[in-house]
């Protein structure tokens, strides 16, 4: 097979590709709003 693996490494492969991606999803919405919440605290030097 390709690259020496068998076909059923290759669906596996697929497969946790296929399910990280919404894991990253949510993981970049989390840190954006992270972001902006930390942005907005600290912009003006309030420390609050």
């Amino acid at each position: 097979m390709f690259l020496g693996l068998q076909w059923y490494w290759w669906l596996v492969i697929v497969a946790v590709v296929l399910l990280s991606i919404p894991v990253k999803l949510k993981f970049m919405q989390w840190w954006s709003q992270r972001r902006r919440e930390k942005n907005q605290r600290g912009k003006w030097g309030d420390g609050q």
